[in-house]
């Protein structure tokens, strides 16, 4: 119930506004400009709770408290480490970011290509910070995560060993915004340990809240250098690697000194003229701050001396940056990605916006994850989304018709999950065209039998053990429904599903309306015949009613001798329940009538029970238990679908016949109440804290 209350403050917290950049939700509800003033006042130096200078925020495994590569290791400010502890000096710039004893080579080119937009980098990294008046020893920075901006607090206690920082730092070692910046990832994510190994495009989002392309350099567009370029003008961020053929080859030096499986910036391109012609070169950069190409173009090659020196003085490259020609860039590398951003981040109006939807999901085991298309009799049951795409592009290079747009899915947490045993899920999506008929209806969740006789249209390239799986498509006006899975059913998993579309676009999730078909069948005394007088008079004590204890015992004396259905017996708290939707006189027990009215709706879920029993197991499966609900006249959404299992299902997801019971009951219970009090058929209804209480006891 607290996590369901979560949720709704969540939602409505996004709806007022706050999560954005300028508004950033406080992670762990940690108030910088108060803890600030609170040491401030106290005279001391801030120590984070949160995120202690202890093992556990170093790692679980390989940097666990047990690893020799923790042995030693002390956590220090950085007036320890050096006399005069800078912030930022004379800018953030490429240089600031060596990396250390972490495989976070990918977060260190993000944060490489960060430095090249000031804009981009003051969203992440607050100004105002520094280690003169008012230092207090607390930071703080700004994250996009899953939707939404936080604000993440730390304290400078940076891990060393040797008197040197253990990860990220400064070539000349006095400057620490680079070093506070990754702890204040890492605390994010759980610890150091979690940002081991990882993609260019996921620091890159994270900075920017932007969606990500990749592009495999062995069958790159014709067009690439030019979608670079633009890129670049843009302010997109874009890095590159090599990929690695065993295990043995990561971040093996090549002989002209590229490192493979190594995650590298993409910070610049242009184009000279070399010999009388012109030649594309692009400008890499290379995290660890050394180890520099060593072929054509790269630092004082002779390439250089037939260039004019007007260019060559333009072209620049730092210690750590080399240039190298285009083909020996796509001969060499094998992929490129590159994050474009949300409008809200471009702050020139010459730059061309996205138009931007964005979603949060969630794949629950026996209710909305069905897994990939392979899994036909669950497949159905996903999260599903409609796309409205109306305008087609206004490209005059492009001579293909249609609407542009890239769609991404991120697999939400999954970094901080590692300390519990747990990684990635194979994630991807499927497209489809809908059909007339569905058109501009939003309140439908299209079912099984749809999916087994429509083709999709699109999907994404592969499904993918990443973050996020993201792909671009140029499709014909009209509405597109999109359903994001994990590749195996039955995984619990949290998403964000996003669209970033040249035009403006209509995208929205598709969701079952929530009613309930009740009927008023009624049996009244004079409509009970002779025989269920005679039984209802021996089932019943001198007072001729049922009570719960008594309604228990004659339901259980009945379904424990049938073998075509599994039950543990009623539980005296459903019992409960169905006498108190049936009672009317209000003296919680029920009377011939009551008692008649509720046998014949028992028979009739039996009926329902049995029919969507499809192997005869004497139980439903959670896909049954859907299709049993709506046969029963309850429409629901995918939330109440995740509500019902985790209260009713057995730990093998299936549904006995007394949970079935009690489920039906309970929803009835529950439309009734609702119903009764909504006397204007408004659709909402207004409760006091007293009423509250009343309702949730029913």
């Amino acid at each position: 119930m607290t996590g369901m209350a979560s949720t709704l403050a969540k939602k409505r917290a996004l709806a007022a506004g706050f999560g954005s950049n300028s508004n950033a939700v406080k992670h762990l509800n940690q108030d910088y400009e108060q803890l600030r003033r609170q040491c401030q006042s106290q005279g001391q130096l801030f120590c984070d709770p949160s995120f202690a200078a202890a093992p556990e925020s170093l790692g679980f495994k390989e940097l666990g408290p047990s690893s020799s590569k923790t042995r030693g290791v002390k956590w220090k400010r950085p007036g320890e480490l050096c006399s005069n502890p800078q912030f930022i000096v004379g800018g953030a710039t490429r240089t600031d970011i060596c990396q250390g004893a972490l495989g976070d080579c990918w977060l260190l080119a993000a944060i490489a290509s960060l430095t090249l937009n000031e804009d981009v980098m003051a969203r992440v990294v607050p100004s105002d910070q520094d280690f003169g008046n008012g230092y207090a020893g607390i930071f703080h920075f700004q994250f996009w995560q899953f939707g939404e901006w936080v604000d993440v607090v730390i304290d400078d206690r940076l891990p060393t060993k040797d008197g040197e920082l253990l990860f990220v730092h400064s070539a000349e070692g006095s400057e620490f915004w680079s070093a506070l910046l990754e702890k204040a990832y890492a605390k994010v994510n759980g610890c150091y340990e979690a940002l081991s190994g990882g993609s260019t495009t996921e620091g890159f989002e994270d900075f920017t809240g932007g969606i990500s392309e990749t592009y495999e350099l062995k069958s790159a567009p014709s067009n690439l250098f030019n979608i670079i370029k633009k890129a670049l003008e843009a302010g997109s961020l874009l890095g590159c690697s090599i990929d690695i053929t065993s295990a043995a080859e990561t971040e093996a030096v090549t002989y002209q000194k590229l490192v493979k499986g190594h995650a590298y910036s993409l910070t610049g391109a242009t184009e000279v003229t070399y010999r009388g012609r012109p030649e594309k070169l692009v400008r890499i950069r290379n995290p660890w701050g050394q180890v520099e190409w060593t072929g054509a173009w790269s630092d004082g090659s002779s390439e250089w001396n037939n260039v004019d020196p007007s260019q060559r003085q333009v072209v620049k490259a730092e210690d750590g940056e080399f240039w190298m020609s285009f083909t020996e860039f796509l001969r060499n590398y094998s992929r490129l990605e590159i994050c474009n951003l949300t409008p809200d981040t471009l702050t020139s109006d010459s730059y061309k916006r996205w138009s931007v939807c964005n979603y949060d999901g969630s794949w629950r085991k026996g209710s909305t994850a069905g897994g990939c298309r392979n899994n036909p009799y669950t497949f159905w049951m996903n999260p599903q989304y409609v796309i409205k795409l109306e305008e087609e592009d206004d490209d005059p290079d492009d001579n293909e018709v249609g609407c542009s747009f890239v769609l991404g899915l991120i697999q939400k947490n999954r970094r901080r999950l590692r300390k519990s045993g747990e990684d990635m899920h194979t994630i991807g999506f499927a497209i489809y065209e809908v059909p007339p008929q569905f058109r501009g209806q939003r309140e439908v969740h299209l079912d099984k039998n749809f999916f087994l006789t429509h083709a999709q249209t699109a999907r994404s390239e592969t499904f993918i053990n990443l973050r996020e799986v993201s792909t671009r498509f140029k499709l014909p006006p009209g509405e597109y429904l999109i359903v994001p899975s994990t590749f195996d059913p039955h995984l619990n998993g949290d998403f964000c599903l996003r669209f970033f579309s040249e035009k403006q676009t209509e995208a929205v999730h598709c969701e079952d309306p929530i009613k309930a078909d009740l009927s008023d069948e009624k049996v009244s005394e004079a409509e009970v015949d002779v025989g269920f007088r005679n039984l209802f008079a021996k089932l019943t004590g001198a007072d001729m009613e049922i009570s719960p204890p008594e309604l228990r015992t004659i339901l259980n004396n009945i379904v424990s001798k049938r073998a075509d259905i599994k039950t543990d017996g009623f539980s005296l708290e459903t019992c409960r329940v169905m006498v108190n939707l049936m009672d009317d006189s209000g003296n919680g027990k029920l009377g011939m009538g009551e008692f008649a009215t509720l046998w014949k709706k028992i028979q009739k879920y039996l009926s329902i029970y049995k029919k969507n029993d499809m192997d005869q197991s004497g139980t439903m499966s959670t896909p049954e238990m859907r299709i049993a609900l709506k046969d029963a006249g309850f429409t629901l959404n995918n939330s109440l679908h995740q509500i019902l299992v985790a209260r009713y299902a057995e730990t093998d997801m299936t549904i006995d016949f007394d949970n079935f019971v009690a489920c039906l009951m309970r929803l009835e219970t529950m439309f009734r109440v609702f119903n009764k009090v909504d006397t204007g058929g408004t659709g909402s209804i207004e409760l006091d804290f007293f009423q509250w209480l009343i309702f949730a006891m029913v």
